[in-house]
């Protein structure tokens, strides 16, 4: 099977569970620690990742929320501690992964996590922490790639952290972890890894490698149709393959940035109560704002519609919302629970977010509370 090591060593292949055990002892991982979340539990995939280790974890922290928060962090930290353990495995969608991230930094710095958020420039004070490896079980977030991760602060915030240090050892990529995931997270997953791809080919920033990776996983996804049958069949296994692939690729191309998307994503995602999802918040946005930029990356724009397999004069933001409407996406931020109210805190965050830095034009207070206004319909 592949072995990658573009930013990390990644293992990707159907049935490449088998080879947890091998991976983690190479890595120095005699005692680890596994963080995932309830339903993950409740499917057999933590009892599969077990057997697969060969060895008892040292713990396993198993109520991984949605959108992980700083205090669940801390609590989690204090298991890992007490554990005694060498090294973490999430396994998981975004959050899990994102949430050993958090608990890795802290199990090897010093408190407050603020000081290390990416906004204050906090990526020089991230060093090593313990090995991880990641093994995602949505097609979507690509954190098991990333330099980044999200978390909600005490402070009320949604941070963005980055580091090459938070890139886990190994990403153990099996689609076959995915078979069977229910449509809604499909579909909402895939956007993520849609998006991800997107934002990051329009972002100025200049990384052929990075770009010519994101334009792959937005054909994959979008070009192939392997998104739209994932969604119609969770059982169909090439469809799986390419999406955990398209996932993995727009985590490879986001190194580039993100933008406007993720910037509102982010500043919505940070309303804990409302219980949100990050991937259906991008799918929602994103044809707001690639209307927005339209202009602004005239040969992007060109080269996007060639390899989504749209004809030379078809709008890209229409095309994304024909998907959203045949993969049952909401159309409205209302669908999903957002109100005027809302909107004053969404722009006012979108705008000290990491990603709203990676427009391709800029966007100021007024641009986002015209796009938050249009999308919530």
């Amino acid at each position: 099977m592949p072995v990658i090591n573009f930013l990390t060593q990644c293992v990707f292949d159907a049935g490449a569970l088998k080879q947890l055990g091998a991976l983690a002892k190479g890595k120095g991982i005699t005692r680890p620690f596994i963080v995932t979340d309830a339903g993950i539990k409740a499917s057999g995939i933590l009892a599969k990742v077990e057997d697969a280790l060969g060895v008892p974890p040292a713990g396993v922290f198993a109520e991984t929320i949605p959108n992980p928060t700083e205090t669940q962090t801390k609590q989690a930290l204090k298991l890992y501690k007490e554990s005694g353990a060498d090294g973490i495995i999430a396994v998981g969608g975004g959050s899990s992964m994102d949430h050993a991230k958090a608990i890795g930094l802290l199990a090897s710095h010093s408190e407050p996590l603020e000081t290390y958020a990416a906004i204050i420039g906090g990526a020089k004070k991230i060093g090593k922490i313990p090995p991880l490896i990641a093994i995602p079980t949505t097609a979507g977030t690509g954190s098991e790639v990333s330099v980044g991760m999200v978390i909600i602060m005490e402070n009320g915030r949604k941070e963005t952290f980055a580091s090459p240090n938070l890139i886990p050892v190994v990403a153990l990529c099996d689609p076959d972890l995915t078979l069977g995931l229910p449509a809604h997270l499909t579909a909402a997953t895939g956007m993520d890894a849609l998006t991800h791809c997107i934002e990051a080919v329009l972002t100025p920033s200049i990384n052929p490698p990075a770009e010519g990776i994101g334009y792959d996983g937005a054909h994959r996804a979008f070009g192939m149709g392997m998104l739209k049958r994932a969604v119609k069949d969770g059982s169909d296994a090439e469809a799986r393959w390419h999406m955990m692939m398209a996932s993995y690729e727009g985590a490879l191309a986001f190194v580039k940035g993100l933008g406007g998307v993720h910037a509102l994503s982010h500043a919505a995602g940070r309303l804990h109560e409302k219980k949100l999802h990050h991937g259906t918040l991008n799918a929602v946005f994103l044809p707001h704002i690639l209307r927005f930029h339209n202009g602004a990356a005239d040969a992007k724009y060109v080269r996007l519609r060639d390899v989504m397999g749209l004809k030379p004069s078809a709008d890209l933001a229409d095309a994304i919302q024909d998907l959203n409407n045949a993969i049952g996406i909401p159309k409205t931020l209302r669908e999903m629970g957002l109100a005027v109210m809302d909107g004053p805190g969404i722009v006012e965050y979108a705008l000290k977010d990491l990603a709203h830095f990676g427009n391709p034009k800029p966007m100021s207070a007024d641009d986002y509370a015209r796009v938050y206004e249009t999308a919530l319909g």
